[in-house]
């Protein structure tokens, strides 16, 4: 399993457990270094982080700033069409499960 692989299963893992801050971090580590590229792919890293803050942001009351963030996400998230990637199973199954945690937020 590459890096990368474990870093997207880490980040499903939490996502799924409700361990939004660590979710974050998992792919933080794959955006960071990469952030600067114009590169789909790592926007819809970044999209994945912007979905994990906001909801750790609404877990923790901060409704408005977690809404500002959401669309931030919902701005890349359609990158995943764009893309030609090995991890193109993974990133479907994130949207997927992104798609049902946020309607467990009736807030954003």
């Amino acid at each position: 399993m590459s890096n990368h692989e474990e870093h997207l299963d880490n980040f499903i893992q939490n996502l799924r457990s409700g361990n939004f801050y660590d979710a974050h971090e998992n792919l933080e580590s794959l955006w960071f270094p990469r952030r600067f590229e114009e590169s789909d792919e790592v926007k819809l890293l970044k999209g994945f982080i912007n979905a994990s803050v906001s909801f750790e942001l609404n877990k923790k009351g901060k409704i408005e700033p977690s809404k500002k963030v959401w669309n931030n996400y919902l701005k890349y998230r359609d990158l995943v069409h764009s893309i030609n990637s090995p991890y193109m199973q993974k990133y479907h199954q994130i949207i997927e499960d992104i798609d049902i945690i946020k309607k467990s937020f009736i807030n954003i």
